[in-house]
């Protein structure tokens, strides 16, 4: 049993705190927000705080900032809009300086930018490239944090929605971060940045408690039930026994958090399952998709024996590690993601996505430059906005020839089309060095000398 912060204090004393630290100095204050229970209690006791101060007390400014993945669950994502909007407007309507944003990753960094333009593949369930976390969600609330301060040139105070009752890996985290006898910590990566976590004596229960109070309404006007009703039925967890999104009958609730509906470190979405059963079956093609990107990781063929800078390694079994998947695999996965998209006419992936893969792949694999426009007209019979203008770099006779020469002359396809492209990247500039460096570094690939290399290691 938790030990409930309202044994010893009362609300009272915690919008106190809030409030002094708030008056305390001039730092404009930033605010994480996932919509979920924790953060969710944050801004609305911040907001309750705001609203009991006297208008001239509220000189400083308040950043609710929600990191959009772009592979949010529907039902999460369509949640979290809303709330947004409706933070936005209460706040204005009422003269509080406070304001919500949602951040995104840059166009070319999102999960599809990566996993169909770059190649890599699907982050593990072992933690092992875990890529997606520090690209999807912590730098662009890290960039806009850093904005704030350039721009404002102060430091700035960072509110999470972080509690020791969490778990107890969580309780040794923060404890290890404690300054004793403050209230602020120095954020971990962003020197200018201080660590205020307001709700982190807080139960479960204590949260529940003040979210469901006021008949279920945040200080804004926001409805609770919604949030109740998501984690009832993600078959998350369940405010307290009784207490249901549908009728009045129990439900078992376990401890699944919100995630991208393609996160491939859990062997189970637990929450996507869970809406799913619970009536949701328009997810179930999301759910089939997102195992068959996951089995796709490991089917034989779909991934290159070499990283995406041409180094090789081998496994403790002596074989060849893998790498990206294959080019052919990419343009697979962008089929079958188009074909889902018109299937759920739902975005699943945006246009500036699929313009950064286009230059990822004019960059690094395509000598057309016209695969993925051609592909995306193949599969939705709509053109995409750049169509007409994607000037092929050679014609098809060309790139015959150029594939005849490599098996010809017994020279890798693959180094033939990184020199070419090289070349077109570095025709242009003044100094040639460049050129040759980019030459040097096409032709002295680890992968080119992979017969030598093991015979090396045969040897000692």
């Amino acid at each position: 049993m938790e030990n409930s912060y309202f044994n010893e204090n009362s609300l009272k004393d915690l919008l106190d705190e809030i409030e002094y630290v708030y008056l305390s100095d001039n730092r404009p204050w930033i605010i994480g927000y996932s919509g979920g229970k924790d953060s969710t209690v944050v801004v609305h006791l911040v907001y309750s705080m705001l609203l009991r101060l006297d208008p001239s007390q509220r000189k400083k400014h308040i950043y609710v900032v929600s990191s959009d993945t772009m592979v949010e669950n529907p039902l999460i994502k369509a949640y979290l809009s809303e709330m947004l909007d409706s933070l936005n407007a209460a706040a204005k309507k009422a003269g509080l300086p406070l304001t919500a944003h949602p951040v995104r990753p840059d166009p070319s960094n999102t999960f599809w930018a990566n996993i169909i333009g770059r190649g890599f593949p699907t982050p593990n369930l072992n933690g092992r490239f875990r890529w997606c976390t520090d690209r999807l969600k912590i730098n662009p609330s890290g960039k806009f944090i850093e904005d704030i301060i350039r721009r404002e040139k102060t430091e700035v105070v960072v509110l999470l929605g972080v509690r020791k009752a969490e778990s107890l890996a969580r309780k040794r985290r923060i404890e290890g971060r404690e300054i004793m006898g403050r209230l602020l910590n120095r954020h971990e990566t962003i020197k200018q940045a201080f660590v205020y976590p307001p709700i982190v004596g807080l139960s479960t229960d204590d949260v529940w408690s003040i979210l469901l109070s006021n008949n279920r309404h945040t200080a804004w006007g926001g409805d609770n039930s919604k949030l109740v009703s998501l984690y009832s039925d993600a078959d998350g967890e369940c405010p307290f026994a009784g207490i249901s999104s549908k009728d009045e009958q129990q439900q078992s609730c376990g401890n699944s958090r919100f995630g991208c509906w393609v996160c491939s470190v859990v062997k189970e979405d637990k929450s996507l399952n869970g809406f799913i059963r619970s009536g949701h079956r328009e997810l179930i093609p999301l759910q089939k998709f997102r195992q068959w990107l996951i089995d796709l990781r490991w089917e034989s063929g779909r991934r290159e024996q070499k990283m995406r800078g041409g180094r090789i390694y081998y496994t403790k079994d002596g074989d060849l590690g893998y790498g990206p998947f294959t080019w052919e695999t990419r343009q697979e996965i962008l089929k079958q993601l188009l074909l889902l998209q018109k299937r759920m006419n739902y975005e699943l992936i945006t246009l500036e996505e699929l313009r950064a893969i286009d230059a990822i792949w004019d960059d690094e694999l395509d000598l057309t430059r016209r695969v993925l426009v051609d592909l995306y007209y193949e599969v939705t019979g709509e053109k995409l906005p750049w169509h007409d203008w994607k000037t092929p770099l050679f014609d098809e006779q060309t790139i015959a020839k150029i594939q005849d020469y490599a098996a010809r002359y017994d020279v890798p396809l693959d180094l033939v089309r990184d020199m070419i492209l090289a070349t077109e990247k570095n025709k242009h500039f003044s100094n040639p060095q460049l050129l040759r460096n980019a030459l040097d570094k096409a032709v002295t690939q680890q992968y080119l000398y992979v017969d030598r290399l093991r015979e090396f290691i045969d040897e000692n």
